[in-house]
């Protein structure tokens, strides 16, 4: 999949659809989505209002629809979302925590 073509067409979605929209439109939608995944976590966790299969369908829908969010206010604020991911993933992959656990990241030498 190419992230970066899915972003182009979700944002044309969006537009087509809702017109333009502020960026915190998309912000607010990804803060509700979160609340709906974790409201299906804690249910699955709890053993309530729902059977596993369906907790999970729910937990999947609210991940899908937080992207999607995150998608239009990463366009909508001029950002690449696969280059936000990139540029993320390339500093918190060089941490060790179980090494570091202070930093996650070697101390420098300053002796040199």
């Amino acid at each position: 999949m190419d992230l970066s073509k899915l972003q182009r067409d979700i944002y044309a979605w969006q537009r087509k659809n809702f017109g333009i929209q502020p960026p915190h439109r998309a912000l607010l939608g990804v803060v509700e989505e979160v609340g709906e995944l974790s409201h299906a976590h804690l249910k699955m966790e709890q053993g309530i209002r729902g059977t596993t299969d369906e907790l999970a369908l729910l937990r999947a829908d609210a991940v899908g629809d937080i992207l999607i969010y995150l998608s239009n206010y990463c366009s909508s604020v001029g950002l690449v979302m696969v280059d936000c991911l990139n540029d993320s993933w390339e500093e918190v992959s060089k941490r060790d925590w179980k090494k570091y656990p202070e930093t996650g990241i070697a101390p420098k030498n300053h002796n040199t």
